[in-house]
C-alpha cells in the first residue's frame, strides 16, 4: 500500500487496558503503522491515566472541538487520504466536514459493534420481551447508525452475526461493508508453553469496563443468578471481579464470606485471566464480539458465556468451554469445567482453534489492504454505485452544516456575554 496520510477521529483517547474498544483501536493504529502510513489521531475527549501515549508510537495527537470551523482549517491543512471514524457518532459530528473539505479522502467507519443492536436488546430486556429483529426496524438509533454506514465508503464490521444482519435485514450493499474482527497473533507452541496448567490455576474471574452497561448487568447476574449455584458445588472457590470504572453499585456486591471479590482495575488483564481457571460472562444483552472472551482464549483460559456472549465470534460450531442461557445450567456447567481436567483441556484447545481460524492478523490485514486499494482506485464509481449513501451525504451535509454553524454562532455569543 502506498504511503497514506490517515486521520483517525476517535470518540475517546485510546485505552486498551480499559476496554475492548481501546484494544481494537490500537490494533487499527498498528495496522496502519505497519503499512507505512502517517497517522494523526484527533478527538474531542479528555485524557485519563489509562490512555496510551500515541506520540511514543509515532502517531500525532490532536485535540479538536465540536461545532467549530477550526476543524475545517485543520483538515484542509492535513489533507488526509484516509479518514477513520471511531463509531458512528463521530461520523455524524465530523463526516460532513470531511466530505466538504476533503472530498477525495476515503471515509471508513469503524462500527466497533452495532450500537443500535445493543441498545434495542437492552430496552427489550428491561421490558421483559424476547429479542426480535422487528424491534430494530422501528428504532431511531438504528436509523442513525445505518445512515452513517451508508454515508461512508466502507464500514468495518466486527461480528459475523452483524454482517449477516446488515445484509439480510437491512439490505446494505456488501460492497460498503467489510468484515474485520480483532486482529490477533496466532497462538503457537511458543504461547502455549507459557500458559499455566490446569493444576496451577484457581478460582473464577470476570473482567470488563463498567462504563459498558452489559458488563454491569453481567456482574449483577453473576451475583443474583449464578454464583450461589457454583458455590454449592465448590464452597471454597472465589470469583474475582476486575474492570475499569467500577461504580458503587458493583462495589457494593463485594462479599468476602461468599467469595465474591470486587477488585477494580487490572493493571495486567492477561495476567489476571491467565491465572484463573475459568472466565464467567453471563452477558444478557450486547453486540459485537467480546474482548474478555478472546482474551480468555489467548490466555488458555476456558469460559462459560451466553448465546449473546458467543454471538458472531466463530465460523465453526466451537467454544472454549460452554454456551448456555439457563443460569442454573450455566452454574452447573461452570462447576463441571472447573473440576474436570479433560473437559477443561479440550475447551482450551477449542480456543486455540478459534483464534487461529478467525482472528489471524496477517491474513485479515492483507484482505483489508486489498479492500482499501480497490476502493481508492475506483472511488468515484464506488460512490456512484452507492446512490443511497450519496443521497444521504447530500442531505446530511446541508442539515448538519446549518445546525453546526448555528451552534457555533450561539457559542460565540455566549462567550462574548
Amino acid at each position: 500500500m502506498r504511503t497514506q496520510q490517515v486521520l483517525i477521529i476517535g470518540s475517546v483517547w485510546v485505552a486498551p487496558n480499559s476496554s475492548a474498544a481501546g484494544s481494537r483501536m490500537l490494533q487499527l493504529i498498528e495496522f496502519f503503522l505497519k503499512n507505512h502510513c502517517k497517522i494523526t489521531f484527533a478527538t474531542t475527549a479528555q485524557k485519563n491515566r489509562n490512555v496510551v501515549d500515541l506520540n511514543s508510537l509515532g502517531v500525532d495527537e490532536v485535540s479538536i472541538e465540536l461545532n467549530s470551523s477550526s476543524f475545517n482549517i485543520f483538515i484542509k491543512n492535513l489533507q488526509p487520504t484516509i479518514v477513520v471514524f471511531d463509531r458512528f457518532m463521530t461520523e455524524e459530528q465530523f463526516g460532513w466536514r470531511v466530505a466538504e473539505h476533503c472530498p477525495k479522502a476515503l471515509r471508513i467507519l469503524d462500527t466497533e459493534d452495532l450500537h443500535f443492536l445493543r441498545k434495542v436488546r437492552h430496552e427489550q430486556l428491561k421490558r421483559g420481551e424476547v429479542f426480535a429483529d422487528k424491534a430494530l426496524l422501528t428504532s431511531d438509533n438504528t436509523k442513525r447508525e445505518i445512515a452513517s454506514i451508508l454515508r461512508c465508503d466502507v464500514s468495518l464490521i466486527i461480528s459475523i452475526y452483524e454482517m449477516n444482519l446488515l445484509q439480510n435485514i437491512f439490505k446494505v450493499d456488501q460492497n460498503i461493508l467489510f468484515y474485520l474482527p480483532f486482529l490477533l497473533d496466532k497462538i503457537d507452541e511458543h504461547h502455549t508453553k507459557k500458559w499455566k496448567l490446569f493444576e496451577e490455576r484457581s478460582d473464577f474471574v470476570f473482567i470488563g469496563n463498567f462504563f459498558h452497561k452489559p458488563n454491569v448487568d453481567a456482574v449483577i447476574t453473576l451475583k443474583r443468578k449464578v454464583w450461589s449455584g457454583i458455590r454449592n458445588q465448590l464452597p471454597n472457590v472465589k470469583l474475582y471481579i476486575y474492570g475499569a470504572y467500577i461504580n458503587q453499585q458493583i462495589q457494593e456486591l463485594h462479599n468476602e464470606k461468599e467469595g465474591f471479590i470486587v477488585k477494580g482495575f487490572a493493571e495486567d488483564a492477561k495476567k489476571v485471566i491467565g491465572s484463573a481457571k475459568v472466565v464467567l460472562a453471563p452477558i444478557r444483552f450486547g453486540a459485537g464480539i467480546k474482548g474478555k472472551l478472546t482474551d480468555a482464549m489467548l490466555c488458555g483460559t476456558p469460559s462459560v458465556t451466553t448465546k449473546i456472549g458467543a454471538e458472531g465470534m466463530s465460523k465453526e460450531d466451537l467454544w472454549n468451554g460452554f454456551v448456555e442461557d439457563d443460569f442454573t445450567i450455566f452454574s452447573n456447567l461452570a462447576g463441571q469445567l472447573y473440576q474436570n481436567k479433560s473437559v477443561w483441556n479440550n475447551a482450551q484447545l477449542n480456543g486455540v482453534t478459534m483464534i487461529n481460524a478467525n482472528y489471524d492478523k496477517e491474513n485479515l490485514s492483507k484482505l483489508f489492504i486489498d479492500k482499501i486499494i480497490t476502493i481508492q482506485q475506483h472511488l468515484e464509481a464506488h460512490r456512484t454505485h452507492n446512490f443511497l449513501g450519496s443521497l444521504l451525504q447530500y442531505h446530511t451535509l446541508q442539515a448538519s452544516k446549518f445546525m453546526s454553524k448555528w451552534i457555533e454562532e450561539k457559542n460565540k455569543n455566549i462567550r462574548l456575554q
